[in-house]
């Protein structure tokens, strides 16, 4: 209930911060064009975002005859979790990872690498699978994408104040130190503030969907080793061509990086998400 709670507090606050800068530029006028071009975003990334990204990554859709123990473990969860079996997909990558993706419950889709399937063993890739289908019965992916979609419209009218000077009212465009202050938190402060308020939901959506993960399977530990594994692997087998902007989809971070790539980073550290799981297991009696 925390972690829901605190996302709903991120997302008014990106919402809030979306409206003040669509204030800054254009006045009344640009905020309500900047709403009328955010619904827009949100629109057709709501309807068509699965598809891209699925395509973008190359996944391939599997039968249950091509891939009958993934098809086996990802019904049983999804009865677990009280959702429709999503449609399953197969990424030809060495990079060890997997990510949920779709608009509601009855319109997901589950992608997995053959990285995973290769260096985990059944009951901890049935622990990822489970925390992947929690993001879909949390819906995340459809948290994530308007918080994506209302960063990226940040970022972009931003642009538009570095190139157009603002396009407030006259009091602030002759407003002196004050339109200059305006102007440089719109163009630099503000997406700033919008890639961090994007990074702390998609943080807290994962550890959300470590838990509710744990519960689905009954198996915290499960989870917790295949976080292990994944982070090695992922270090050695970057997924080099991976889109930065959908880096928050997978349950590891495809992108390799330094300590101070970790600290802009779209997931919680892995020790900390680690240590949760262990401690979860412990209440539950299995350690």
């Amino acid at each position: 209930m925390m972690a829901k709670f605190k996302t709903f507090i991120l997302l008014a606050l990106l919402g809030a911060l979306f409206i003040l800068i669509g204030e800054q530029i254009g006045g009344r006028e640009g905020m309500t064009i900047a709403l009328i071009f955010s619904f827009v975003m949100s629109f057709f990334s709501y309807w068509f975002s699965d598809k891209i990204v699925l395509a973008m990554y190359g996944a391939k859709e599997v039968s249950e005859a091509e891939a009958p123990e993934l098809h086996r473990m990802v019904e049983e969860l999804a009865r677990n979790a009280g959702i429709p079996k999503p449609r399953i997909y197969i990424i030809n990558s060495p990079t060890p990872n997997a990510f949920a993706t779709g608009r509601d419950p009855s319109h997901a889709a589950v992608a997995v690498t053959t990285g995973i399937l290769r260096i985990l063993t059944p009951r901890e890739l049935r622990g990822v699978l489970a925390h992947e289908l929690s993001h879909v019965r949390n819906r995340d992916t459809l948290v994530m994408t308007v918080a994506a979609t209302i960063a990226s419209a940040i970022t972009y009218l931003s642009r538009m104040a570095l190139w157009f000077g603002g396009l407030g009212d006259r009091r602030r465009r002759v407003g002196g130190a004050y339109g200059l202050i305006s102007l440089l938190i719109a163009v630099i402060l503000a997406p700033i503030a919008a890639m961090l308020i994007q990074m702390a939901i998609s943080r807290n959506r994962e550890y959300l969907a470590d838990e509710t993960g744990a519960k689905i399977s009954g198996d915290p530990l499960a989870l917790a080793n295949a976080l292990r594994k994944l982070a090695e692997g992922v270090r050695r087998y970057p997924m080099r061509d991976a889109n930065p902007a959908t880096s928050h989809l997978f349950i590891v971070n495809p992108l390799s990086g330094g300590t101070l790539a970790s600290l802009f980073s779209t997931h919680p550290p892995i020790e900390e998400r680690i240590r949760r799981l262990e401690e979860m297991a412990r209440q539950m009696g299995i350690v």
